[in-house]
């Protein structure tokens, strides 16, 4: 299956193909279903923010704050690891400078 150009934006947690749509931080090649795999990634990500935002706010003091966010940054990890996967050149670069 062909590979065409999809904006990311994680902040915005969107993969589109179309780069007038949005902003967006980062530009990978996929087939559709790698773009549906990452987007899946995103929202999983959206949901561990959300699951950790009441210790955050109401930390509890027998819960270290890494335990908190452990499972959002497991899902930050594997987003990144999917984005530079599939980057272009210049993403992989960008990633590669920033990390």
């Amino acid at each position: 299956m062909d590979r065409i150009n999809y904006y990311v934006s994680v902040m915005g947690r969107s993969v589109i193909p179309d780069s007038s749509a949005t902003s967006y931080e980062w530009v990978i090649q996929a087939t559709p279903q790698e773009a549906e795999h990452l987007l899946g990634l995103l929202y999983l990500m959206q949901e561990k923010e959300e699951e950790a935002f009441p210790g955050m706010v109401f930390p509890w003091p027998d819960t270290p704050e890494h335990d908190v966010n452990r499972a959002y940054e497991t899902v930050l990890q594997q987003v990144y690891r999917e984005i530079y996967r599939l980057g272009t050149p210049e993403t992989r670069q960008q990633i590669e400078q920033t990390t």
